[in-house]
């Protein structure tokens, strides 16, 4: 991809960065990824936790594990935490610790805003796991945290659960605003010489769309959230039905962001399958320009699709048809990601180690997530389906199958540039192995009890549902276990993994000409961009076979 003197490549540099900076504020991109990857991650054990628990009082119809109140908290934690403390996260912490490697910028463009940026995460994860021991208890009004149930409070309390979550929500918002205006302006602004759109890694063009989406609909949840704060505890009547208010703008505004934050979390995914594919298939990627520009196709059209969520809330018919249109549309696009990935694969020269095995098992899940989605674009499909675990398998699917998938496959595949050591092949494939196995034994269930009419946010149901039941917990079990060789295979690697060279896959992209780990400014002279992207000489294709 680039054409760089050797002088630029500090590949015998000693990298100068000590174990305690990274519990500091540090202000190098590298560090903060890398505090973005290990602090998502800690709160995705205790996400997976909760839901550990929740599936176990689901193995059984009756309420016997925990009683409802509980259960409720359960089930809101679950989601926040997954959402905003595990893949928000991890996803812009590889997105930090690669785009200044990716277009040869030796920095973000706000090095302080963003270590600002990474330590109000931690603030928001103390807040939220913190409510578990207020006399109210935490929230329970679920990760969408609707009105008129959201600003109920019969404790009377003014720092209740909710109140809690609402905080921790906003912070969480500016947080992520900070972030999207620090991406948006590095890549923009700081891409090295010859580095032209067209020769950015697809990664980078996700990670710009991704960002545009967050600055651009972002504020609308922000707003909601402190609007709903104020409904709470300070007796204002925004969304108040009691008071003249309208619960249905606060659907209309939550649903603007939330439904683009799926792609805020999948485009990236889209990125790391489109770098990791290529490089273990010895081949460019299949219509590169095509796939760099889908991604945009996405944040754009992803814009227009948020209220096929309220289909079933007096919604307009005008309005349910031209959302259900536009949601189908979305298709195209992903639709043009998947047929690229499979073409790349078509005749490559195909090695399954542990990246690969995680990327193709993301996209398989992708396709299945795919496919009930568009299901569930249509109306009256939507409709019959509304507010039963057929929504929630398909969401798992997209946001477990496709992303949390991805992020490992990042993961795996950065591993050896992030630290300079390999990681273990084999436990990797038993970790890829656990988790799919795992995750499709959980969500594929929950799709056939919901054509049947089970309704999530349930704690007891219909005996009729047991079977499905013990088989998504047994999933679910075996998901939470299939951290364990994880955690092993990277603490072990990084204390004992045999070091590597600065390009160990022999991959095509500007982050590998740098020594592994990366000197604490990435170059010693800034690169001078003159090949195109995934472009794999016959050199780099025999050193790996």
């Amino acid at each position: 991809m680039t054409n760089i003197p050797l002088k630029n490549i500090d590949s015998n540099s000693e990298h100068t960065t000590h174990w305690k900076d990274y519990f500091g504020f540090s202000t190098d991109h590298k560090i903060i990824g890398v505090q973005y990857l290990v602090t998502s991650f800690i709160f995705f054990l205790v996400g997976g936790l909760l839901a550990m628990i929740v599936r176990a009082e689901l193995l059984t119809p009756q309420l016997d594990v925990v009683n409802r109140s509980v259960y409720n908290g359960l089930f809101t934690m679950h989601g926040t935490i997954m959402i905003f403390l595990w893949i928000f996260p991890a996803n812009l912490g590889l997105a930090n610790y690669l785009v200044p490697l990716m277009i040869g910028a030796r920095d973000m463009a706000f090095p302080k805003l963003n270590a600002i940026a990474f330590w109000q995460i931690p603030i928001v994860g103390i807040l939220l796991l913190s409510s578990f021991f207020l006399p109210s208890g935490t929230a329970q009004a679920g990760w969408w945290s609707y009105p008129p149930v959201s600003i109920q409070n019969p404790s009377g309390h003014l720092i209740n659960g909710e109140f809690i979550w609402l905080l921790a929500i906003v912070i969480s918002g500016v947080s992520s605003i900070m972030g999207g205006v620090n991406f948006v302006t590095t890549i923009v602004q700081m891409r090295a010489p010859g580095m032209t759109y067209f020769r950015m890694p697809v990664y980078v063009w996700t990670i710009l769309s991704a960002q545009l989406l967050q600055l651009f609909c972002l504020p609308a949840l922000t707003g909601a959230a402190i609007m709903l704060l104020f409904d709470l505890s300070f007796g204002t009547d925004f969304f108040s039905p009691f008071k003249n208010g309208d619960p249905i703008i606060y659907q209309h505004l939550f649903w603007f962001y939330s439904h683009p934050a799926v792609y805020v979390m999948a485009l990236p995914a889209f990125g790391v399958f489109s770098e990791v594919i290529p490089a273990f298939s010895r081949k460019p990627l299949f219509g590169y320009k095509i796939v760099a520009v889908s991604s945009f196709i996405i944040a754009i059209v992803g814009i227009f699709v948020w209220v096929h969520h309220m289909f079933a809330s007096a919604t307009p018919s005008w309005m349910r048809i031209f959302f259900m249109a536009s949601t189908m549309l979305v298709a195209v696009p992903t639709g043009l990601k998947v047929f690229a990935w499979v073409a790349t694969l078509w005749k490559g020269k195909l090695h399954l180690d542990t990246p690969m095995l995680f990327c193709l098992g993301g996209v398989a899940m992708f396709l299945f997530a795919g496919i009930t989605g568009v299901m569930m674009a249509s109306a009256p499909f939507d409709i019959h389906v509304n507010n039963t675990y057929f929504v929630v398998g398909h969401f798992h699917y997209v946001v477990f199958g496709t992303v949390t998938m991805a992020i490992y496959a990042g993961i795996y595949f950065w591993f050896p540039k992030i630290t300079g050591r390999m990681y273990s092949e084999s436990w990797g494939k038993i970790h890829f192995w656990l988790t799919f196995i795992g995750a499709n034994l959980n969500f594929f269930p929950m799709h056939p009890v919901g054509l049947q009419g089970m309704l999530r946010r349930v704690a007891s149901y219909d005996p009729q549902y047991t079977l499905w039941n013990i088989i998504a917990s047994l999933g679910a079990f075996l998901l939470g276990m299939s951290t364990l060789p994880f955690i092993a295979n990277i603490i072990s690697s990084c204390l004992r993994g045999h070091k590597v060279d600065n390009n160990p896959w022999r991959a095509s992209g500007l982050e590998w000409t740098v020594s592994s780990p990366p000197p604490v400014e990435n170059f010693i002279e800034i690169p001078i961009v003159t090949r195109e992207p995934y472009d794999y000489g016959e050199e780099q294709i025999s050193q790996l076979n």
